[in-house]
């Protein structure tokens, strides 16, 4: 028909996929630019630089990918309120472990964090919490000490042993 217009087509943004496509980028541009510092040497014998400038690279990529996807094909998305309980447990686990790792040693330090990031959600019964704790303690002291063998005290010393 004359004078009719074609039906208007909206597009749809998704704020949070190019807030968090742009932390992606910014991080992969960082870890880019840091290697850019190093010595990249050859394909077959790669410098210190490489493999930063490698994952550097794929993680800026990704994050344009998330970019354009919540341009072009976003979702409306409702966010339910913050879990400010579980954010501040998980922040004080990793400073705990952080400030206690070398002061403890690591399998008290892995226990403790392990079960303070549990006990994040209110929905987890305490039972529980103890056995996942002490699950990641032992996973970790086996992949960590055992087969990676870092050299980490087991048990440090404000424990007296």
């Amino acid at each position: 028909m004359p004078g009719s217009r074609p039906p208007e087509v909206k597009i749809r943004r998704s704020f949070p996929d190019v807030l968090a496509g742009g932390i992606f980028v910014l991080i992969g541009g960082a870890f880019v630019a840091g290697s850019l510092g190093y010595d990249l040497g050859t394909p077959l014998r790669m410098g210190p630089g490489a493999f930063p400038l490698l994952v550097g690279s794929i993680v800026a990529a990704l994050g344009l990918a998330i970019v354009v996807k919540g341009l072009v094909a976003g979702e409306v998305i409702v966010f339910g309120s913050i879990p400010w309980r579980a954010v501040a447990v998980i922040v004080v686990a990793v400073l705990f472990f952080g400030f206690a790792v070398r002061g403890l040693g690591f399998v008290p330090t892995s226990a403790v964090t392990a079960l303070l990031t549990t006990l994040a959600s209110s929905r987890v019964r305490p039972l529980t919490a103890v056995a996942v704790a002490a699950g990641l303690t032992v996973a970790s002291t086996l992949i960590f000490v055992v087969a990676l063998q870092l050299r980490i005290p087991l048990w440090g010393p404000w424990l007296g042993f």
